[in-house]
């Protein structure tokens, strides 16, 4: 196994997949934003290095959180203004300023698993019989490009290959993103 200068990125070959469930939308949990007419709830990911969470949607609200790492995927929950609710990965959710967030598609690889040592299997294609290109530790941020047939093409750094959607939070079960 070899360490990459990405956090939580493991070249390596021949580890098998663990399979995980994730939350599932309803489609007909699904409405429209009524500030941006988008899907809500939808997934975006944080712009900045520092983004405040917002007990409510002003700046006179008490900030809950701060965030500090850009490309962290957020589903919009709710809208209001130039304000969006937003829930992260452990279920906190809060109020953020619309220009601090990303149309920009981020996961991040199985933030519930609580295993130590636990790794997640990148592939050279959309096959669980094609190669390892590496094993992502859980919580690291991979860039979305496809998702479709229960895969995502992701990027961790320099690294691309493919991970099997029910492991990434950002992405929602059956999605197809292109």
């Amino acid at each position: 196994m070899m360490r990459c200068a990405m956090p939580g990125l493991l070249l390596a070959a021949g580890f098998m997949a663990m399979t995980l469930v994730t939350p599932q939308v309803a489609a007909q949990d699904v409405q429209i934003g009524p500030v941006t007419k988008l899907p809500v709830p939808r997934y975006v990911s944080l712009k900045s290095d520092r983004v405040n969470l917002r007990e409510g949607p002003s700046k006179d609200h008490r900030t809950r959180w701060v965030y500090q790492r850009a490309g962290l995927p957020v589903e919009i929950v709710a809208e209001f203004e130039i304000w969006r609710r937003v829930r992260d990965a452990d279920g906190a959710d809060g109020w953020v300023l619309n220009s601090l967030l990303s149309g920009r598609r981020t996961a991040l690889v199985a933030p519930w698993s609580k295993v130590k040592d636990e790794t997640f299997i990148m592939r050279a294609a959309a096959d669980e019989g094609s190669a390892v290109v590496a094993q992502l530790q859980p919580g690291v941020i991979a860039n979305v490009d496809r998702c479709a047939d229960a895969w995502c093409k992701v990027g961790v750094g320099r690294v691309e290959g493919y991970v099997r959607q029910e492991r990434l939070w950002g992405v929602y079960p059956n999605e197809k993103i292109d």
